[in-house]
């Protein structure tokens, strides 16, 4: 079963894959050009990237605060606001990935992890996968970031992190989320920044 499929318990029919090849494979993805069937009957030629997967994880302190990251994005033309974040190495699971990646980008360690699900980044062209992570038990540590990597750490209290996303300020979908399902489950007695 892939990530998401459980959210569709209706048995609908499903796209069938009748042939691939490889449009193109690089260090971090693949493209790959598929003839598909679908449960319309037609036949068509779809691009579709395959990614490994990534983890995102909002590191929330014990008075309340957040840790988020103001890095730059080539691919947008600037700079984001965003939870740290990277994608998963080859057989890593989510949590040892969303650890790794706080402590990479954030200089934080995490004492403790809350799931919050996932999310498609992008399901109308890859295959890329999401998974949302609460850090808490929060402490120091060294960063470790790749020459690519170009960042500045930001804390601020959740409550200006969430009006910074009200008002378009965090146009990150994977923070965006991350902020809401976690500003929910604290709402809901679910999740605690001392636990």
């Amino acid at each position: 079963m892939t990530a998401g499929s459980e959210s569709c318990p209706n048995p609908r029919p499903l796209p069938r894959r009748l042939s691939r090849s490889v449009a193109y494979s690089g260090r971090i993805l693949t493209v790959w050009l598929d003839r598909v069937a679908l449960p319309n009957g037609h036949e068509v030629e779809l691009e579709l990237i395959a990614h490994p997967g990534a983890s995102a994880v909002l590191p929330l302190h014990e008075d309340g605060s957040v840790t988020l990251i103001r890095q730059v994005r080539y691919a947008t033309g600037g700079w984001l606001l965003e939870a740290p974040a990277g994608k998963l190495d080859a057989g890593e699971p989510p949590e040892v990935c969303a650890v790794r990646e706080l402590a990479e980008e954030a200089g934080l360690l995490a004492g403790r992890l809350h799931p919050l699900g996932f999310i498609w980044t992008t399901p109308g062209f890859t295959d890329e996968v999401i998974h949302l992570f609460v850090a808490t038990e929060l402490a120091p540590t060294a960063q470790s970031l790749g020459a690519d990597e170009v960042l500045e750490v930001e804390r601020l209290p959740l409550t200006e992190a969430l009006a910074l996303a009200a008002t378009g300020q965090v146009p990150d979908s994977k923070t965006l989320c991350l902020l809401l399902r976690a500003d929910q489950e604290l709402r809901a007695g679910r999740l605690s920044p001392l636990r």
